[in-house]
Formats: C-alpha cells, structure tokens, sequence
C-alpha cells in the first residue's frame, strides 16, 4: 500500500486549465476559424480610398482631400469620392473589383503652381480604365475637370440634389 501511494504522489497532477483546453479545443478551432473565413476578408475589404498612396506630402495629401471630399457649391450631397465609387460599382456590379489581381489604382498628384495642383486618377481593371484628370487649387478650393471624365463627375456632384 506504500507503493501505490507513492505512485500517485510522483505522478505530476494535470492542471485545471489543461483539462479545460483537451475539453473545449474543437469548439475553440471551429470559432476561429469561422472568424479567419468570414469576419476577418470583411474587415480587409478593399475600397477605393484604401488604394490610395500613403507616401505623399501635405500639400498633396491636402490637394487630395480637396477633390475627394468635394460637395459641391452648396458643400452638401454626393462627394466626388462617393461619385467615383459608385462609377466603378457600376462597371462592376457584385464584383469584388479591388481584389481583382488585375485591378489597380494610381493616383498621381503634381503641383502646377503655387497653391495648383492637378490630380490623375487612373483606374485600370480587366474591363478597361477610366482615367479623371482634375485641377485643384488648395487656397480657394476651386476645382475643375481637365479631361471629359473629371468634368463630368464634377457636374454630377455640383448638380446632385
């Protein structure tokens, strides 16, 4: 009976959370991966903003700004960046287009003159490319298309009620 006591007490007893974890490991797999599948490719989503370049200056960054944030007049209703979104959404209906190998976006911003900046934005997919060319002045804010694509997107966000 010595013996068998002995045994026992040289054995190193399992912890609690161990049991727990050999209990609950499936179950724990199951969540996540269910998270890696399905929350994690919705948080990583790409949008057209994203694709944007990160490496600008201030002045750029701010030209930028100007023109995807641009309401209009009125500074109320439809931005370009929405306008420009929603273009593409429309070539591309239920498309996941920014994660299309194919796709990419280039945004080129050069300064003209001293508060002038024009901005390129080449969008170029497995359909084509739709290139806006806008003139951004970042004192006063005036903003106007230089190709036919710019022009029209600002018509569409100056005269969206």
């Amino acid at each position: 009976m010595v013996r068998d006591s002995k045994k026992k007490e040289d054995r190193p007893k399992e912890s609690e959370f161990k049991k727990f974890l050999k209990k609950r490991a499936p179950v724990y797999l199951g969540v996540i991966t269910l998270v890696i599948v399905f929350i994690v490719p919705e948080l990583t989503k790409g949008d057209l903003q994203s694709s944007f370049p990160e490496d600008l200056s201030e002045q750029e960054k701010q030209a930028l700004d100007k023109i995807m944030s641009y309401r209009g007049p009125n500074g109320k209703g439809l931005s370009v960046l929405d306008a420009i979104s929603n273009k593409i959404a429309e070539e591309y209906p239920n498309e996941k287009i920014y994660d299309n190998k194919k796709t990419n976006v280039d945004v080129t911003i050069t300064n003209t003159d001293v508060d002038e900046f024009q901005v390129i934005l080449d969008f170029k997919s497995y359909k084509g490319e739709l290139n806006y060319d806008w003139s951004v002045n970042v004192e006063t804010s005036d903003i106007s298309g230089n190709n036919q694509n710019g022009k029209h997107i600002i018509d569409l966000v100056d005269f969206y009620d």
